[in-house]
């Protein structure tokens, strides 16, 4: 909302903007899959926890998972969103067709992980996203994401 009390949306078509969050491999284990490093916390969980601060905040979003590369590069592709949140996954450290998938839209990404991947083995400390995307928070569990969406308002508001 903004001082007037109204949804902030969009200056030029009016429309609220729009975040889409895409969840990479195993990420729909959550909950289940290595605990004491992913939490307890399921991706229904923190998809609710996403679109209700979307909504608290006057902007639209859309969860997305897939385990599949391709999948992640249509939902990138084909999607209508301002600005992408996207936990990679896996495929942060191999997937130069999803950092070239981000690059040619041309959107504004914010690259989440639940872990500190920089601090984990050596080979996930290499993330070919990084470099296509405006930031990258990791390390802090899901709230990861919530950060993510504040910075989205912030990003798309100035």
């Amino acid at each position: 909302m903004n001082s007037s009390g109204m949804k902030r949306t969009d200056s030029i078509s009016g429309i609220p903007m729009k975040i889409l969050v895409i969840h990479g491999p195993n990420l729909n284990l959550l909950g289940s899959r290595e605990p004491s490093i992913y939490g307890r916390t399921t991706i229904g969980d923190i998809d609710e926890r996403i679109c209700a601060l979307c909504a608290e905040l006057g902007m639209e979003c859309e969860t997305f998972q897939s385990n599949s590369e391709g999948g992640i590069v249509d939902a990138l592709q084909q999607k209508s969103y301002d600005l992408l949140i996207i936990n990679p996954a896996a495929y942060t450290h191999t997937s130069v067709a999803i950092r070239d998938a981000i690059s040619a839209v041309g959107k504004p990404a914010i690259e989440v992980h639940i872990s500190n991947i920089h601090k984990r083995e050596d080979f996930r400390k290499h993330s070919y996203i990084s470099g296509v995307s405006v930031g990258q928070i990791c390390g802090l569990g899901a709230e990861g994401y919530l950060l993510a969406v504040r910075a989205a308002k912030k990003l798309l508001s100035e």
